[in-house]
C-alpha cells in the first residue's frame, strides 16, 4: 500500500494512511485554503480519500479531533511538528542510461550533507563529484536525509522517514544531486534507519501499533515487526526502500544497525525487504543495492534465502577497522578490548571477521559465524567511518593519533583489501576537523538527556573528559570540512596516494580479483610486518606492510612457482615522492632460480608493493 499523499495530476491529491484502531480519520487542508476531507476505512485498517489539492499545499491528518503530522510525509517545510506538504514528484530525469555499478567495483565515500560542504546542502555537493572521481571513488553515501528535528544532526534522529531534510534543500534539490551523479558515472547510497524514530515529532505511534513491548530496543520499545498489526509496519518500511529507489533513483541502501530489527517471523523482515527490492529490480530492468550494518557477525544477513540466508548485498565489517585501529592506536578500551594483534589483521583479510566463534572477553561470550562461503565483496571495509570517528568523546579522527607515514600505512592496508572500501569524507586528504555529535533540538527536557547519554556512553567506553556540547552550533561548525587542506604539503600527497592505490586496485587483475582462494595473509618476522598477496591468472602483487616503528629487515619467501620471475616495485611509501625517508629498495627484485627467498629492509610504519611484470 502507497501510504501518503499522491498527487495525481489536475490539481487533485490522494491520500492514504493507516490507523486500524481509530474511529474518525480526516485530512485537515490548513494552506491555502482551510478545508475538512474525512477518510473512508478499509478491511485492514488504511485510510483513503482523494481532495482539490495542489502540490505545496499544507495538511494534518486529524485523528479523531487532534492534528497530527502525516507519519508518510514526504516534506516537512515547517519541521516535524508542522504541517506535511504535498509534493510533485515529477522531475526531467537526464539518467535514462543509467544501470547503476558493479557493487564489487565500488569505492564508497560516506559523506553527510551538512558539513561536507560550507553550503551544507544536496546541490553544494555537486561541485565536489568531479574531484571525487578523479581520486577514484564511484559511489557516494549520505548520511540519514530524513527529516530530523531543526537543521543539523547526524540524521539518526529521523522521525518522518519519507521527507527529504528541508535544511539540506528538499526533494528537488536531493534529484538535482543524483542526477547529476549519474551524469558523470557515480552512484548514490542511502543511508536510512528501520530500527527506531527519533524521539522529538515522533508522532508515529499516535496512528497504531508500530511500536511493541516483546522486545526493549536501545531506543526503548521495538518496533513492531512481529507481533498483531505487522504487516503495514512491515509494508510502511518497505514501500519506503522502494521509495527512494523509485522517485530518487538511488542506486543502493545502508541499512542502519540491522542486529536491532528484532523479528521472530518465519520470514524476516529484511528476506521479505530483499524480495521486494529483486522484484522492483525486475520492473527496473536493473540493479539496486541493500547493505547492511549488524555487529553480530552472522553471514545469514548476505546468504541467498534458498540458503537459508537473508538474501543481502553485502554487510558492514567492522571488525576490519577495529583490528587495524588497535593495532596501530594500542587502544584497549570498549570493543577494542578484543583487538590489537596483526594476526587479527590478516584474518581480516581471509576470512573477513576476526571472531568466527571464538571467545570475546569484551563480550564475555563465543561470537561470530565464519563467512568464507561469502565473497569477500559482499562485505564493506574501512579505516574510519561515522561511528568511529563520531562516537569518540572529541569525534577526533585517526590523524590526531597517528603519523603521516601510519596515514599512508592504512590507506593501502584499506585499499589491498579485496572487499568494499569505504573512505569517510576527508580522511583521503587528512582532515583535521573533527567530527562530533550534534543536534538541534527544541525541547530542552531533550537537549539536557541527550548531553546525560552521551555522558554515560563515554564513561561506560571508558573515555576520560569533558565532550562538546551536542546542542552547540559551534559544534557543528567545527565538525565542516576544511577544503582548503587538500592542496597543501602533506594533504596533497596523502590525496595523491589514495589515488594512486585506486588506480592501481582499478588496473591490476590481481586486485580486481574477488576470489578468497587467490589471497594470502601472513605475519612474518617479528610480528609487526605482514605479507599480503593476491593474484589472478598472470597476474600477482606482493604487498609488505611494515607496522614497526623501525628499519625492519625481513626474509621474504616467494612462492616456488614464481621465485624465478622478475617483480617489479609499484608503490614504496617511504619514497621521497610521498614524503617518506628514502628507501635503497630495489625497483625490481631479482630473479634468482636458486633460491626463492628475498631480504629487504623496509623504513617503519610504511608499505611496498611488488607486481609480476
Amino acid at each position: 500500500m502507497q501510504v501518503g499523499s499522491q498527487y495525481l495530476g489536475n490539481g487533485r491529491s490522494k491520500f492514504t494512511v493507516w490507523a486500524p484502531q481509530l474511529e474518525q480519520v480526516a485530512v485537515h487542508l490548513v494552506a491555502p485554503t482551510d478545508q475538512l476531507i474525512p477518510l473512508q476505512q478499509d478491511e485492514r485498517g488504511y485510510w483513503q480519500g482523494e481532495a482539490e489539492a495542489e502540490p505545496g499545499a499544507l495538511y494534518f491528518y486529524q485523528l479523531e479531533g487532534t492534528d497530527r503530522p502525516d507519519p508518510a510525509s514526504q516534506s516537512q517545510p515547517q519541521g516535524v511538528h508542522g504541517a506535511s506538504e504535498i509534493v510533485d514528484h515529477s522531475f526531467d530525469w537526464t539518467d535514462h542510461d543509467w544501470k547503476n555499478i558493479s557493487l564489487g567495483d565500488m569505492v564508497i565515500y560516506e559523506l553527510h550533507v551538512g558539513t561536507f560542504t560550507p553550503e551544507g546542502t544536496f546541490e553544494a555537493i555537486i561541485s565536489r563529484i568531479p574531484e571525487l572521481l578523479d581520486l577514484g571513488v564511484n559511489a557516494i553515501e549520505l548520511m540519514p536525509i530524513a527529516q530530523f528535528p531543526g537543521d543539523r544532526n547526524w540524521g539518526y534522529d529521523g522521525t518522518y522517514l519519507y521527507a527529504v531534510q528541508n535544511s539540506y534543500g528538499g526533494v528537488q534539490s536531493l534529484k538535482r544531486l543524483i542526477d547529476a551523479c549519474h551524469q558523470q558515472g557515480m552512484a548514490v547510497f542511502l543511508d536510512v534507519v528501520y530500527n527506531h524514530f527519533g524521539p522529538e515529532g515522533n508522532y508515529i505511534g499516535c496512528y497504531g501499533p508500530y511500536f511493541t513491548d516483546k522486545y526493549h530496543s536501545l531506543w526503548g520499545d521495538a518496533i513492531n515487526f512481529d507481533a498483531a498489526y505487522s504487516y503495514a509496519v512491515r509494508d510502511f518500511f518497505i514501500q519506503n526502500v522502494l521509495y527512494w529507489f523509485r522517485e530518487f533513483h538511488f542506486d543502493a541502501l545502508r541499512l542502519d544497525a540491522t542486529d536491532h530489527i528484532l523479528d521472530h517471523s518465519s520470514q524476516h523482515f529484511l528476506q521479505e525487504m530483499a524480495t521486494a527490492v529483486s522484484e522492483f529490480e525486475q520492473q527496473q530492468g536493473r540493479e539496486f543495492y541493500l547493505t547492511a550494518e549488524s555487529d553480530l557477525n552472522d553471514p545469514r544477513w548476505i546468504r541467498p534465502q534458498e540458503q537459508g540466508g537473508f538474501g543481502l548485498d553485502a554487510q558492514w565489517n567492522d571488525e576490519f577497522h577495529h583490528a587495524l585501529h588497535a593495532l596501530v592506536t594500542g587502544e584497549t578500551m570498549g570493543y577494542y578490548k578484543d583487538f590489537g594483534s596483526l594476526e587479527q589483521v590478516a584474518k581480516a583479510y581471509t576470512h573477513n571477521f576476526v571472531y568466527t566463534g571464538e571467545f570475546s572477553a569484551n563480550r564475555q561470550k563465543h561470537h561470530g559465524a565464519d563467512p568464507c562461503d561469502r565473497s569477500p565483496r559482499q562485505f564493506v571495509v574501512c579505516t574510519q567511518n561515522h561511528d568511529q570517528v563520531g562516537n569518540r568523546i572529541l569525534g577526533d579522527r585517526l590523524c590526531h593519533s597517528i603519523s603521516f607515514e601510519t596515514e599512508k600505512l592504512l590507506a593501502a592496508a584499506l585499499l589491498l583489501s579485496p572487499s568494499i572500501p569505504l573512505i569517510f569524507m576527508g580522511q583521503e586528504y587528512g582532515e583535521t576537523a573533527p567530527f562530533q555529535y550534534f543536534v538541534s533540538h527544541s525541547d530542552p527536557d531533550l537537549v539536557a538527556a541527550v548531553r546525560k547519554g552521551r555522558k554515560e556512553e563515554f564513561a561506560a567506553f571508558h573515555m576520560v573528559g569533558e565532550a562538546p556540547d551536542p546542542q552547540s552550533e559551534e559544534t557543528f561548525q567545527k565538525s565542516k570540512l576544511n577544503w582548503e587542506m587538500l592542496n597543501i604539503g602533506n594533504n596533497h600527497l596523502l590525496w595523491r596516494f589514495y589515488q594512486t592505490l585506486l588506480r592501481l586496485r582499478r588496473e591490476l587483475p590481481a586486485l580486481q580479483s574477488s576470489e578468497r582462494q587467490h589471497l594470502e595473509a601472513s605475519v612474518i618476522e617479528s610480528g609487526q610486518m605482514l605479507k599480503l598477496r593476491r593474484w589472478h591468472e598472470n597476474s600477482q602483487v606482493l604487498c609488505l606492510l611494515n607496522f614497526n616503528h623501525q628499519v625492519s629487515s625481513i626474509t621474504v619467501d616467494l612462492p616456488d612457482a614464481v621465485s624465478a620471475q622478475s617483480w617489479k616495485k609499484l608503490l614504496n611509501s617511504a619514497d621521497l615522492d610521498w614524503g617518506g625517508q628514502g628507501s635503497d629498495l630495489p625497483e625490481r627484485l631479482p630473479a634468482d632460480a636458486a633460491s626463492s627467498k628475498i631480504s629487504l629492509t623496509l623504513a617503519p610504519q610504511t608499505v611496498v608493493i611488488y607486481g609480476l611484470s
